[in-house]
């Protein structure tokens, strides 16, 4: 009963958020073009899933980029802004900041910024929690980037590349492998009767 209510909540609450987050003034912007924001994360983290934008609005996809971190771990902000959230949305921990006309997004975070505060790139803003994550068990911070309505790779802001998985479990790549034989020694046929 209990996460039906959040649920409901949560419901209810994202389009009164979002229509505040959309024109709410902001006094501190970053420019539109190019790297000028920070990894959110200290050390630079490994990005656990990346950004797989929608083929429509409304249509599945990844709008963002999940990163790994460590529960508590300090939660940055990537560019200069304005806190334009800190609270919860459906039951979970979200930190939204302005930058003009884009907002980046931080989630699990356990906000330790009110909303209007005026925020540098690489300012704490919280701290990530593992409840709620994209990860659980693990801990990682999920890390949006908005423009006007549009989802855009937050890994953009920091010059990275695309992002490129790698398996985690091998420090080499794997050997060749040999066709598969079943194995016919062991098979026979059932026993039928006359």
């Amino acid at each position: 009963m209990r996460a039906v209510v959040r649920a409901v909540v949560g419901v209810l609450l994202l389009p009164l958020v979002l229509g505040i987050l959309l024109v709410a003034p902001v006094p501190v912007a970053a420019g539109p073009d190019g790297p000028d924001g920070v990894w959110p994360l200290e050390p630079e983290p490994d990005v656990v899933r990346p950004f797989e934008p929608p083929p429509s609005p409304f249509a599945s996809g990844h709008r963002g980029v999940d990163l790994a971190g460590t529960p508590g771990q300090a939660v940055r902000a990537a560019l200069p802004g304005t806190i334009g959230f800190a609270g919860s949305i459906g039951g979970k921990p979200v930190v939204t900041v302005l930058h003009g006309g884009r907002r980046t997004t931080y989630e699990p975070v356990v906000a330790s910024v009110e909303p209007g505060q005026v925020v540098a790139a690489d300012d704490v803003i919280g701290r990530l929690t593992v409840t709620d994550s994209h990860c659980f068990p693990a801990a990682c911070l999920h890390w949006g980037l908005i423009s006007g309505e549009d989802y855009l790779d937050p890994v953009s802001l920091i010059g990275a590349g695309p992002v490129r998985l790698l398996p985690l479990w091998r420090e080499e790549p794997p050997a060749v492998r040999l066709a598969w034989t079943p194995p016919l020694e062991r098979w026979r046929p059932p026993d039928v009767g006359p």
